[in-house]
């Protein structure tokens, strides 16, 4: 399964684009395109129709990056959709689709997440928004429905794109669900960019397209983002209402795992944080201790 191509990318993109947005006069009134004639992109570019085509078509080989970054301008894109342009133009016209292995956290990343506690809710993502770690009041801020050692099985892990989409207790956990929707369809257009060849990644999609129309929608809007702070308002089943922003945190040596971090907006999201996490460390301290291995 092909997520997109380089000409389908450029399609959306020209679309969204008139002339007006570029300065380009025109003299005809009926106009069959809502955005801009492929005549019109090729001549601002410098290059030939027949080229522009052969590139929307997907069958004009490896472009140059000159000729990219000059499409990229004139399509007003930002950079995340820059950065997209560039990956898909790098991808094989046919790629070998790979099931790569399931993914494990780099120690330093399990370290960080350690390291803060239960104050401040945590979760560890991987590559194609499968939950590889999370502290418990991460846990409970997001999915307390769920199995809070699910992430531990490669197999069950809860992966967030399938909960946002197609689980409703993610949907009405979410006041601002449908700005978070684009941007999580987005970022994951973005993703299968770097990663052509995914097909866990071509998978995901291709179920959440079939089983979900609100990402179906999305997806086919063509949009394309960078996802690494914002803010999220939720309505919480225990702790009532809870604004908080996210950033996400890199390491450079293993770029494909975020850790997102969840800090309050304001004086009551941050006295429901405080509550949220006084009932985890206490629901932990209730737990049996674990079983020794030890003869007695």
């Amino acid at each position: 399964m092909e997520v997109e191509s380089l000409g389908t990318f450029l399609k959306t993109r020209r679309a969204r684009v008139t002339p007006a947005h570029i300065g380009l006069r025109t003299f005809s009134t009926a106009r069959r395109v809502p955005g801009l004639r492929r005549e019109e992109l090729a001549q601002v570019a410098g290059v030939s129709v027949g080229y522009y085509t052969r590139l929307e078509q997907d069958q004009a080989g490896t472009a140059s990056a000159q000729v990219l970054n000059a499409l990229a301008r004139i399509l007003q894109l930002d950079p995340a959709e820059t950065a997209h342009l560039h990956n898909l133009a790098l991808k094989r016209a046919a790629p070998r689709m790979v099931r790569h292995q399931h993914e494990r956290l780099h120690p330093r990343v399990v370290a960080l997440l350690a390291s803060l506690g239960q104050n401040t809710p945590a979760i560890v993502l991987g590559r194609r928004g499968d939950v590889l770690a999370w502290n418990r009041t991460g846990h409970a801020l997001f999915a307390e429905h769920v199995d809070f050692n699910a992430h531990q099985d490669a197999v069950r892990r809860p992966s967030i794109p399938r909960m946002f989409f197609l689980d409703s207790h993610t949907r009405a956990l979410h006041e601002n669900w449908d700005e978070l929707a684009r941007i999580h369809v987005a970022f994951l257009r973005f993703t299968a960019g770097r990663y052509p060849n995914d097909r866990r990644l071509a998978e995901l999609i291709g179920e959440l397209v079939m089983r979900s129309d609100d990402f179906a929608k999305l997806w086919a809007a063509g949009d394309v983002a960078e996802c690494t702070v914002g803010t999220m308002h939720l309505q919480h089943p225990t702790v009532g209402r809870v604004s908080v922003d996210y950033q996400v945190w890199l390491q450079p040596d293993s770029p494909d795992h975020r850790l997102e971090i969840y800090t309050a907006n304001d004086g009551p999201s941050a006295d429901a944080l405080r509550l949220l996490s006084s009932q985890v460390v206490e629901q932990e301290r209730l737990l049996p201790e674990p079983a020794s291995s030890e003869a007695p």
